[in-house]
């Protein structure tokens, strides 16, 4: 018998953090020092294209920009794209009041339509560093009652074995490790969703970019 109920996606109060941080971050001064800080650049743009598809809010941080300047030059189109919020900072962790004020707003609504308290995201991460800013983000993030999602081939850090090591550390403590591919797909969780074909067709021409980063990222794990 087919299935006639309506499509719908499996993860549906999404946000996706973008961790611009520390001193090494994802900002073109330091991307010499950052460990195959291209591929992770690869994955970032899949990421920020699928959020405007699916019309996912989108956070980026920027550690000190007034010294340490802006996020990297090739994301910030499809950033602007998405019409992501951009908060600056000291702190390591993204997890700071003005982000946590973002997320009770929208969570707020959310958990009035669903006559809940709090609303719980599911939160994606990619950026850097692994073993820093993304674990201290993901840490609060799971203590604040959030579904952390790390992608493996969206973050990196300057020493490359700091990157195993940071991501054991998530999975022991909760969060889910996995792929920007496998993400995508389990945010859908329906080819029948009226995305589909769309995310489908971006799979498809970032299907190159994705083997790279993939190979080159989960190299070490």
């Amino acid at each position: 018998m087919a299935d006639k109920t309506t499509p719908e996606r499996r993860l549906k109060n999404q946000a996706i953090l973008y961790a611009d941080c520390s001193v090494c971050d994802m900002q073109d001064k330091f991307a010499p020092a950052i460990w195959q800080f291209d591929k992770v650049v690869l994955t970032t743009q899949k990421v920020l294209r699928a959020a405007k598809i699916l019309n996912i809010p989108v956070y980026v941080t920027t550690q000190n920009a007034a010294r340490l300047g802006g996020t990297v030059a090739a994301l910030e189109p499809l950033l602007a794209a998405t019409g992501a919020t951009t908060i600056d900072k000291t702190r390591f962790s993204m997890w700071v009041p003005e982000l946590a004020r973002h997320f009770a707003s929208t969570a707020g609504s959310a958990a009035a339509s669903a006559a809940e308290s709090p609303a719980q995201c599911q939160v994606v991460i990619a950026g850097i560093e692994s073993h820093i800013c993304v674990t201290q983000t993901a840490l609060d993030l799971l203590a604040a009652g959030h579904d952390v999602f790390v992608l493996a081939d969206g973050v990196s850090s300057c020493n490359e074995q700091e990157v195993p090591l940071a991501l054991a550390r998530l999975r022991a403590e909760g969060a889910t490790v996995t792929s920007s591919e496998g993400w995508l797909y389990e945010t859908m969780g329906d080819a029948g969703i009226a995305e589909f074909r769309e995310i489908a067709k971006l799979v498809k021409e970032t299907n190159a970019d994705t083997k790279t980063a993939l190979s080159a990222l989960l190299s070490k794990m």
